[in-house]
């Protein structure tokens, strides 16, 4: 199996997803348990590194070694914080998943084009990417719902999205629009505007309005069928607290 055609995420179809296989240099991975458990098996050859986020790890053979953080915090992955990442070193067999129900989707890179990828999105990357975190204006933080940090992407290899609830990949062709609402953005690589929801570009602070991107294509984007904040305030309204 070629690594061009093992990357490419397959469309999603109704009932179980299809389990995803591929290669790399230096290993091989797949994805299975797909749409709400997914599990990413990684089998690394010797001295090839791989990188994750930090807690990802389910299990791993004993011979691979393990550097960085094990602490895993939710809180920043919500709010778009920096985490350091762990780095395992073959051979052997690492388990990764992610902290809350999704999907997994591997991205091929090619060493031209560059990925976004939101809050919460990144699962792990194989050698050979470069993940830098970047600050954007305050504005444009606030109001486009991805935090004041988004990871961009480059360089050649793979990187491992994932999502809460099921991921929808969407390609664009040159000049065509998708609108999203920005709670839902995992990754993407094409430009887009931040608007209110009903349409016209964001100027000054409005409190309470719904926001949404408009992305023009060429490219692709993926998006989460599921709401992470959302998701909050639905268990905090459930939440039952007991006084006296």
């Amino acid at each position: 199996m070629s690594l061009q055609m093992a990357a490419a995420a397959p469309p999603l179809a109704s009932g179980s997803l299809a389990d995803v296989v591929g290669q790399f240099n230096g290993g091989y991975y797949k994805i299975d348990h797909r749409d709400t458990n997914a599990l990413l098996s990684v089998t690394l050859q010797p001295n090839i590194p791989f990188y994750a986020q930090p807690g990802a790890m389910v299990a791993m053979s004993p011979e691979v070694t393990l550097k960085g953080k094990f602490k895993f915090s939710f809180k920043k992955m919500l709010t778009g914080g920096e985490m350091a990442q762990s780095t395992y070193t073959g051979p052997g067999e690492v388990l990764l998943a992610p902290p809350v129900w999704g999907d997994i989707v591997p991205i091929q890179l090619d060493g031209q084009s560059q990925w976004s990828v939101g809050k919460g999105g990144f699962l792990a990357m194989t050698h050979g990417v470069v993940k830098e975190t970047k600050s954007q204006g305050f504005g444009k933080a606030m109001f486009s719902g991805e935090g004041l940090f988004v990871h961009r992407v480059s360089g050649n290899g793979i990187i491992f999205v994932t999502s809460l609830g099921a991921i929808v990949q969407r390609q664009l062709r040159q000049g065509e629009q998708w609108i999203v609402d920005n709670g839902h953005l995992v990754a993407w690589n094409c430009p887009y505007a931040i608007e209110r929801t009903g349409g016209g570009l964001m100027s000054g602070m409005h409190a309470g309005e719904g926001l949404v991107c408009r992305f023009t294509g060429p490219g692709t984007v993926y998006i989460q069928t599921r709401n992470p904040e959302a998701l909050s305030e639905w268990i905090s309204s459930h939440v039952t607290t007991s006084s006296g």
